[in-house]
């Protein structure tokens, strides 16, 4: 007992010791100095909103003196700066200071601002809080909702097209304020839990909206508001449980339709700006296994246009329904073995005759113009190649302006090619920058405001000059930053591929130490996210660079793989190989990814680990369990760990339906494969995570239990899935994931048969 405790003792003083040698240099990372401080925070920038004419745009900046921020005008091509809404107009009547402004928004004429504040979460996002609308000419500030609406509970407000009217949710129904006489007109009164008009349910906001949970739109003319009304009055409850806040619990319901279960039954209706009834579109079939998933004005105030998926989501139908009559009619199908996906780059051509559409029917994701009627179908962007995004449509030009990555998976660069097809795709980002650029193009498409990275290099904001892509001034050049991340110590990383089993190439990155000296054995740790949501390894500034850096700092060598069934711009092959059986292919890729590195002198056999967070941890379990030969140790952050405790909307889209699919949805599940387990595990949840239930934890924990396995965990009450609330919550995650690696990876012993069998628990 007392060995042991001088063992941890004189444990815990070289770490501390580390630590503040690791402070003291400034080319040594700590957690504390990526997590616990703003040290290595950018620079921020906006939110920005161009002039209608692209002639300026307008950002928030702080006032030469005071609290609070101000509304500042450029001149796109002379530079001229004027303050449009100086930070002490923005003070109410008997407040101390101005307005917190975390959105903003423009009247038609530029002579109102709308400003959103006090703003909090629903599900994932802030997307309710308080409306304030500033008149420029007058100075009046007034807040919307009348004297009814109680703190934080508007949710996007807009202005009408005559800048006259500002139309919002509130508590699940609509309503139309008149900013001259203050007036407001209900358009719905049935709003309730259960039933909401206007946004959405969990799910439809988290898997179909891609964030963006607002659930109405103005027609053209202003007369006219189609929105969204769902009935969740079948959907079942998952209840979060509050054991902190009080000394007795508190449970909150979350309508949450897992695997299988029911949804709300989604419609959309078109109601007078001045109230009245609805006219509900007539769509047939059941609305509670179809899902409407986009919903916009058809180019005029005459008709909406709509997206619907199936239940199964391999069947996308584009519908134009009548805005006085409620009749709907299919104007294009998508189809797909796997799935299909939404379609975001929607974009009106030839006043309404033609729209734009992106689909992977060729093998490939590439933009069409589609005829009205459906009937004709014309391929703009050809080639063996994957469009990542429509950056712009420019259909007086006759360009569209696109992001793509023929040569790199790991880039992204602005292309732009004839909207008739014809002619070669010409690249407008620099040759010379390698890395990704992201655009906001101005609305004449004769500028761009362009953020530039590369992995390891920090982001810059630029105004560019189109099509020539001349930059006219820097706006943010994170200089600060650059000079801290530039003192790091770091080796150039590696940029590789491996080779899956049909063939297709992985794109992959290697992240070394800096006195990197191949004669050594270093521990190997893989990250991964792996699932269809996102890919990991990309030339760009963000994630989790830093962390990794300083891991590389301590000796290890850090690979990020991206697997079959991520989205990285490989076509259509790669990233639906996982339908029907997410979990299986994924795992098998990782661990061919793992083989060829460990192929390699310098990586120690005995000392391989992989982490991951979300689909990340889910992967990481499946990792350890079914490849104990390869992986020692794993860190799974609030995993999934059977797909019949997610929901549906995402679940099935990539699994198919559990009552076609029991097989495929076990396959892929860790829980089929603990007895397999080998090594070292933490497993990190939060306990108030309304998006991978703790659930997943807990059934893991029995079954690690059943098969007498040990295992580490720890549980952060009341955090989310991003684990992230509270004082000094991520700097405690990554400290306890790094002193578990340490122990458990760096500092390993090799592994002999005794080892072995005592990792199994025999």
């Amino acid at each position: 007992m007392k060995r042991s405790f001088i063992l941890v003792f004189l444990a815990a003083s070289i770490v501390t010791s580390t630590t503040a040698a690791q402070q003291t240099d400034p080319s040594r990372l700590t957690v504390q100095r990526i997590y616990g401080s703003p040290e290595f925070a950018a620079q921020p920038f906006g939110p920005s909103r161009w002039i209608a004419d692209g002639s300026a745009y307008t950002t928030l900046e702080p006032p030469a003196e005071g609290p609070g921020r101000e509304i500042v005008r450029y001149d796109v091509e002379r530079e001229a700066r004027e303050i449009l809404v100086a930070a002490r107009e923005l003070v109410p009547e008997g407040a101390d200071g101005p307005l917190d402004i975390e959105d903003y928004a423009w009247s038609p004429d530029g002579r109102k601002v709308l400003v959103f504040t006090n703003t909090q979460p629903v599900w994932r996002l802030n997307t309710r809080g308080d409306y304030w609308v500033l008149d420029r000419d007058s100075g009046e500030l007034r807040r919307l909702g009348g004297t009814e609406a109680k703190p934080s509970t508007l949710m996007f407000a807009k202005f009408a097209p005559d800048g006259g009217r500002v139309a919002y949710v509130r508590e699940n129904n609509l309503y139309v304020e008149d900013l001259a006489t203050g007036a407001i007109s209900a358009l719905t009164t049935d709003g309730s839990r259960t039933l909401i008009n206007g946004t959405f349910d969990w799910v439809y906001e988290e898997e179909l909206m891609d964030y963006y949970a607002d659930g109405w739109r103005w027609s053209p003319d202003g007369r006219s508001i189609a929105y969204w009304q769902l009935n969740a009055d079948s959907v079942k409850n998952f209840y979060l449980v509050n054991n902190t806040d009080s000394i007795y619990s508190t449970v909150t319901p979350v309508q949450y339709p897992k695997v299988g279960e029911t949804n709300s039954a989604a419609r959309v209706g078109v109601v007078g700006a001045a109230g009245g009834p609805t006219r509900w579109l007539q769509i047939d079939g059941d609305p509670r296994n179809n899902y409407i998933a986009r919903m916009d004005w058809a180019a005029s105030s005459d008709e909406v246009v709509l997206q619907r998926l199936n239940r199964r989501q391999n069947r996308n139908e584009v519908m134009l329904g009548d805005a006085r009559t409620g009749r709907v009619r299919t104007v294009l199908v998508e189809q797909d073995s796997a799935w299909v996906d939404l379609v975001d780059d929607f974009v009106w051509l030839d006043g309404g005759k033609s729209f734009t559409w992106v689909s992977d029917r060729d093998g490939w994701n590439h933009v069409y113009v589609v005829s009205r009627d459906g009937k004709q179908m014309r391929l703009v962007t050809k080639g063996e190649y994957d469009v990542l995004e429509v950056a712009a449509i420019d259909s007086k030009g006759g360009w569209l302006y696109y992001i793509a990555s023929p040569d790199n998976p790991t880039q992204r660069y602005l292309f732009r090619t004839r909207l008739d097809g014809k002619g070669k795709p010409e690249r407008l980002s620099p040759a010379r920058e390698t890395g990704t650029h992201a655009y906001d193009m101005a609305p004449n498409h004769r500028h761009a405001i362009e953020t530039y990275s590369s992995l390891g290099n920090p982001p810059i904001i630029r105004l560019v000059r189109l099509p020539s892509h001349q930059p006219l001034r820097t706006l943010v050049d994170n200089q600060r930053l650059r000079s801290k991340v530039a003192t790091l110590s770091r080796a150039p990383v590696e940029w590789l591929t491996v080779e899956a089993e049909d063939g297709l190439k992985m794109p992959g990155v290697l992240l070394k130490p800096a006195d990197f000296d191949s004669s050594r054995k270093y521990p190997l740790l893989f990250f991964l996210y792996g699932g269809p949501g996102h890919a990991e390894v990309t030339d760009q500034w963000g994630g989790y660079y830093l962390w990794h850096t300083m891991l590389t700092q301590k000796g290890y060598l850090v690979a990020i793989v991206d697997n079959r069934g991520t989205p990285a711009p490989l076509g259509k092959r790669f990233r639906k190989a996982i339908y029907g059986q997410m979990g299986v292919i994924e795992t098998r890729d990782q661990a061919v990814a793992a083989k060829a590195l460990l192929s390699r002198p310098y990586v120690d056999p005995d000392r391989v680990g992989i982490w991951g967070w979300s689909y990340g941890g889910f992967m990481a379990l499946n990792a350890l369990f079914q490849h104990p030969d390869i992986y020692r140790t794993a860190v799974a952050v609030s995993p999934v760990t059977h797909w019949a405790l997610y929901d549906n909307v995402y679940t099935e889209r990539f699994n198919g339906l559990i009552t076609d699919n029991r097989e495929g949805y076990d396959r892929g599940s860790p829980l089929s494969y603990v007895k397999g387990m080998r090594g070292n595990l933490l497993l990190v949840h939060g306990g108030g995570d309304d998006n991978v239930h703790f659930q997943n934890s807990e059934m893991l924990i029995n079954a690690l239990v059943a098969a007498n396995r040990p295992f580490e965990m720890m549980q952060y009450p009341n955090r989310t899935h991003c684990i992230c609330q509270g004082k000094g919550t991520q700097a405690h995650v990554f400290d306890l994931i790094t002193r578990f690696l340490d122990r458990t990876l760096m500092g390993a012993p090799r592994r002999g048969p005794a080892q072995e069998r005592a990792a199994a628990g025999q």
